[in-house]
């Protein structure tokens, strides 16, 4: 569990490691930018029910601490939903990750011929 800290509250907003990863990024995006705008999520099970927004301004700091030593593998779709949240009214809303699980088509009985660097699908035979 990482943790957010911002400005000068002794309250730390604790962030799953890889969500506060993909966070880190659109934050400070939008920070770097000089945008300010609003981050808004649902306590977790563990904290009395309801939900927190704070206002992040670029002139407050802010810090982002991890448990995890590794980076994880970031999913540049979850950083692009994340930043398009920031623009809309509503602020950044901390929404689970979309991972797209669906097979990768295939063309039947097609044989792969494998190159140096390239992978060709060979066409069919008429």
């Amino acid at each position: 569990m990482g943790t957010l800290y911002y400005g000068d509250s002794q309250t730390p907003i604790g962030i799953e490691d890889r969500t506060l990863s993909h966070l880190k990024v659109a934050l400070v995006t939008k920070l770097r930018r000089g945008e300010s705008f609003t981050l808004s999520w649902q306590h977790p099970e563990d904290q009395p029910r309801g939900r927190s927004t704070i206002w992040l301004h670029p002139s407050i700091p802010v810090r982002f601490v991890f448990d995890e030593p590794e980076r994880p593998e970031l999913n540049s779709q979850w950083v692009n939903e994340l930043m398009q949240s920031a623009n809309s009214t509503g602020g950044v809303q901390l929404t689970p990750e979309h991972l797209d699980t669906s097979p990768i088509a295939t063309l039947p009985d097609q044989p792969v011929t494998v190159g140096a660097d390239v992978q060709e699908v060979a066409a069919p035979a008429q």
